[in-house]
């Protein structure tokens, strides 16, 4: 069944449509030294040779907002975002030089004068405006109101933070309501989705390890993408980057959403199966990130015997049904050959990169 995305407002980042008509963004964090410009822009490289659409930089002081411009002169295309806190004047200086986003916290950058500055920053250069709410930064009043970070109490938050902008006549606004417990935050930003018409980014904040993390992020985006909700997203992963990009592409795949990516389809194996599809399965996933390059979003089935596999793989855009020590290959739901067990993913990299 087809999902009905909600309908919102568009926000420009960089070359990149936020909402509207625009595709779901993937996103991600560098987390080297921010002074270090070179470790900065040898992993942003690699994050967006991955499939990253946005990448985000954290700015905690003067010396680190050149971060921007040396990714430039380093080869980085895809639109920056500046994560501020606390500092309005880091905003500022971001926004001149080379940010295409700036992150904040409206409600600690030191008062509605200094909110003004950073919205005229951003103004004068067509640049957005991403409001971060989390569990860990509501206001004294509205956590004595709810007496805990309930998500209630986190879309309060961002609609009042979003107010401030609006109060400025300012509109190119993404927010962002996050919390480490999935159920939170999926609750909030179905709240947030039926009472503003922003463009909304999506994410478990401090989700844990690359396996919990990838689960916690599973369960509370891929609940919202199957609503309809979400604009852009972050896998947020204790873990190299570049492993966020590649579970928010299987993330958006496994919901309908293919980002130009591959959704693998394979079976658990049985007593039938007489191929080794356990590591043909790891193989093929860790290879067809960086070798398999489908010129649209594909599915691609294995399947360990002729039981199911062949209905299975004729459905899929390429695949095949394993057999004794053998493959049988399907393209479009037609058969195009035996494979050897031990050529399987080399040959089927080669089919896919044919489409």
């Amino acid at each position: 069944m087809e999902i009905v995305r909600r309908k919102c407002r568009s926000v420009k980042v960089g070359g990149i449509t936020l909402g509207g008509d625009g595709r779901i963004a993937v996103q991600s964090m560098c987390n080297t030294d921010s002074h270090d410009f070179a470790a900065g822009a040898a992993q942003a490289l690699a994050i967006e040779r991955a499939g990253c659409d946005i990448l985000r930089f954290a700015v905690p002081d003067m010396e680190s907002v050149g971060i921007f411009e040396h990714l430039r002169v380093a080869g980085v295309t895809v639109p920056l975002v500046a994560d501020i806190h606390f500092d309005w004047r880091l905003a500022v200086a971001c926004a001149e030089r080379g940010a295409d986003k700036i992150r904040i916290n409206p409600g600690n950058i030191g008062g509605d004068e200094n909110v003004k500055k950073v919205v005229e920053a951003c103004r004068q250069r067509g640049l957005p405006i991403r409001i971060g709410v989390n569990s860990g930064s509501l206001q004294k009043e509205i956590l004595a109101k709810y007496g805990s970070p309930t998500a209630e109490a986190l879309a309060e938050s961002a609609l009042l933070h979003a107010s401030i902008l609006e109060r400025l006549d300012f509109y190119d606004t993404v927010i962002s309501i996050k919390s480490s417990d999935p159920i939170t935050m999926i609750r909030a930003n179905r709240i947030l989705a039926e009472k503003c018409d922003y463009p909304l980014h999506l994410g478990v904040t401090e989700a844990g390890s690359e396996r919990m993390g990838t689960v916690k992020s599973a369960v509370g985006i891929g609940a919202l993408l199957c609503d309809g909700i979400g604009d852009t997203v972050r896998v947020s992963l204790t873990a190299d980057p570049v492993k966020e990009i590649r579970a928010a592409n299987e993330l958006l795949a496994a919901v309908g959403y293919g980002n130009g990516k591959i959704n693998v389809v394979s079976c658990p194996t049985c007593g039938r199966t007489k191929i080794d599809l356990i590591s043909i399965v790891n193989e093929f996933e860790e290879r067809a990130f960086t070798e398999a390059h489908p010129s649209k979003p594909i599915t691609v089935a294995l399947m360990g015997c002729a039981v199911n596999g062949p209905g299975e793989a004729r459905e899929a855009d390429i695949g095949f049904a394993g057999g004794e020590g053998e493959a049988l290959l399907f393209r479009h739901g037609e058969v195009v050959r035996k494979m050897n067990e031990a050529d399987i993913v080399g040959e089927l990299i080669a089919e896919i990169n044919k489409l």
